[in-house]
């Protein structure tokens, strides 16, 4: 096999037993060599379970481990897939300080394959986690009961065994940062970096069964949610956006 191919071959095994990734096995020090070799930022690569059509849930770890450690997800709806240019920018370029951080770009792939919000079995993930979960139908179908879809499955094995201090959720199009957090300090302190406006999002008047709601009624850590507007720039997504992000926690890539 030549070189391209191992480095290809080694980026789609599964890290099984990674959990935060501080304590790295031989298998995935391997692996995570052969993950750099590709892109020199990434320190390693988990898949974290697989969509309804059978399609991985990727998720790369890069920055410093021991620094603050970071979760950033996006595409959880699939028709919103701007912002996980931010996210494989991060991963795709230079090496990154001051942060230890996952990202997850698409954690919808049959949705973004499909360009639909929901999941394959027509389900709005972001209604389907355990805490606050009702009986929903329409837009924001919330599944036959809470945890239903193997993607909610996948996400919260994955953030209860990183356990990240702070977790961004990106999404379109409302163009803000969401202060409905319990830590609405943190929220305040990424709409600055960000440059969107604070406000509180009510999903259509009550939110029910969300990612964040679920993590910050779980976990010590904050998540809340970031969205952009209809048609951000190219020019934001690939460059100011993600230079935006790692200063939210004084991070940097070398050399730049």
């Amino acid at each position: 096999m030549n070189r391209l191919g191992t480095v290809l071959s080694a980026l789609a095994l599964t890290v099984a037993g990674l959990g935060s990734g501080s304590a790295a096995s031989p298998s995935y020090a391997h692996r995570a060599d052969s993950a750099r070799a590709a892109r020199p930022a990434v320190l390693g690569v988990r898949t974290i379970g697989h969509s309804v059509q059978g399609r991985k849930i990727v998720a790369w770890h890069l920055g410093q481990p021991g620094k603050p450690k970071v979760v950033l997800i996006a595409t959880m709806h699939g028709n919103e897939r701007a912002p996980r240019q931010i996210l494989e920018q991060l991963r795709d370029r230079r090496p990154i300080r001051g942060v230890n951080l996952w990202v997850v770009p698409t954690y919808n792939p049959d949705g973004a394959a499909h360009d639909t919000r929901k999941n394959a079995h027509g389900v709005d993930l972001n209604r389907n986690y355990p805490y606050g979960w009702r009986d929903l139908d329409g837009n924001y179908e919330s599944g036959p009961h809470a945890g239903s879809e193997p993607e909610t499955r996948a996400m919260t094995r994955f953030l209860g065994s990183v356990k990240p201090r702070w977790v961004l959720s990106f999404h379109q199009p409302l163009d803000g940062v969401d202060l409905d957090t319990k830590r609405p300090a943190f929220a305040h302190r990424v709409s600055r970096h960000l440059d969107l406006p604070a406000k509180r999002f009510t999903c259509g008047g009550a939110c029910h069964g969300t990612m964040t709601m679920w993590f910050n009624h779980r976990f010590h850590g904050t998540a809340l949610t970031v969205e952009y507007g209809d048609h951000p720039s190219r020019r934001l997504l690939r460059h100011r956006a993600p230079r935006q992000v790692l200063a939210i926690w004084g991070a940097h890539r070398v050399g730049g």
